[in-house]
């Protein structure tokens, strides 16, 4: 997921709102009746949303494995030209190839955002891109019991406008990010780690060059490349994740339900140096533990029903100046007619790490349409900003973001998306300030 920075905020308004912003509002609905928002029937038979058949994923749909496996299951695209589809029928054959005679799953994909605010203390719009080339790779065959694979990530993140969407959140006072993934930080290394499996898959671990997001507190609506773009909705702002860079995990089923998961990675993780955070890893020896119980109704249906409660504690970041914290979390989510998964989650924190938010309460639901290729999703949150982050006294801020993603063509996604901030902790002008976004993902 991101480059994590936690004292990057971002915000929203309901007054002046000019007229360049009630023409994106406008574009915005005009593309809705455009999104096949007709449902059509889904079977019960069909697989769960994100990680059916994915034994070799060790994370959320949010990771590598999770996301091939996403995209491979997309079935009911808006629009489906004939040249597409023998486009895709080609590409299958390649893949299919490479995988069977060199073990190779590859894949990549393009992303776009743009977000506008009706207020701001600086930038009214902000607007940028990621290039990512991802996959996995096992020995061809599976010669062994117990497979394992190598899972790598490269990624190219980058702005348009004067500032990256994940910087826009502090031209708003807003305490947390609008969009978590859209940073400015160019080349990364994002993930580059061997997992591997044992007794039939209950037991796995992973180590590597590590993103912890994509496996600590995590939950069906985790995904910030097709799910929620808001940090407080897309991760928990009360844990302390660092940035991606080397780490270790373990993951292990108690019972056919029961798990039981546990790591530590680098607090100053940056995946645009991975040598020197390999090297600090040993010798700083400043490190984000975490340890997670859960609950889930299957192996596939880990991300669609699934309660866990998850504490974590960090080292202080000397180099940094940010101090050691601590704190827990608590997850439910539940698919229900394989079409609604609601949500409801929190997390409290002693403030500390460089967490932009101390408590938070989120909840929401998603609704899953034209067989589970489009979502219609809506999530709230309530948080108190971290005293020890920010100054005390600052107010609470309650965030609602509404999104819905079209699969408009076979590999071709988008989003419009819309987030309400209300009380902006770090901008006490204003009480409400919206932002408009919309987004775009071609796989490739």
């Amino acid at each position: 997921m991101p480059v994590n920075d936690s004292n990057m905020r971002c915000v929203v308004s309901h007054q002046h709102i000019n007229k360049r912003f009630c023409r994106v509002f406008l574009i915005w609905l005009s593309l809705l009746p455009c999104m096949g928002l007709k449902s059509e029937s889904i079977t019960n038979s069909m697989p769960p949303v994100a990680l059916a058949n994915a034994p070799r994923t060790f994370g959320s749909s949010a990771s590598v494995g999770g996301q091939l496996q996403a995209d491979d299951q997309i079935d009911s695209p808006a629009l489906s030209p004939t040249f597409i589809d023998q486009y895709e029928a080609w590409l299958q054959r390649q893949r299919s190839g490479l995988r069977d005679h060199v073990g190779l799953t590859l894949a990549g994909d393009y992303n776009a955002l743009v977000q506008g605010a009706t207020e701001s203390l600086g930038e009214d719009w902000a607007a940028g891109g990621v290039f990512r080339v991802y996959g996995q790779w096992r020995w061809p065959g599976e010669p062994w019991k117990n497979p394992g694979s190598l899972t790598f990530k490269f990624e190219n993140r980058h702005r348009y406008t004067e500032i990256s969407p994940q910087k826009f959140g502090a031209q708003l006072g807003y305490s947390s990010l609008t969009a978590i993934t859209w940073s400015d930080a160019g080349w990364l290394l994002s993930n580059f780690y061997w997992h591997q499996q044992f007794l039939d898959n209950r037991l796995s671990f992973v180590a590597g060059i590590v993103d912890v997001t994509d496996y600590v507190d995590t939950y069906g609506l985790v995904n910030p490349w097709t799910d929620f773009m808001n940090s407080t909705l897309s991760c928990n702002p009360t844990i302390a994740a660092p940035g991606q860079g080397p780490g270790v995990a373990v993951r292990g089923s108690l019972t056919e339900r029961i798990y039981l998961a546990a790591g530590l990675a680098d607090a100053s993780g940056d995946p645009t140096q991975p040598l020197d955070s390999i090297e600090g890893f040993f010798t700083e020896a400043e490190y984000f533990k975490h340890i997670e119980l859960g609950w889930s109704g299957s192996w596939d249906r880990r991300m669609e029903d699934n309660i866990h409660v998850t504490a974590w504690q960090t080292s202080e970041r000397t180099k940094a100046g940010i101090p050691s914290g601590w704190g827990v979390a608590a997850s439910a989510n539940w698919l229900f007619a394989e079409r609604w998964l609601p949500f409801v989650r929190a997390g409290w924190s002693d403030g500390g790490g460089g967490v932009p938010l101390e408590t938070a309460v989120s909840a929401g639901a998603g609704y899953y349409l034209r067989d589970r290729s489009d979502l219609l999703a809506i999530g709230f949150t309530w948080g108190r900003p971290s005293t020890e982050t920010y100054d005390s006294g600052l107010r609470d801020e309650y965030t609602l973001e509404m999104m819905y993603r079209v699969q408009l063509l076979q590999r071709l996604s988008l989003t419009p998306d819309i987030q309400v901030l209300v009380n902006p902790a770090l901008n006490p002008d204003q009480d409400v300030i919206a932002v408009f976004g919309l987004r775009a993902r071609l796989t490739l």
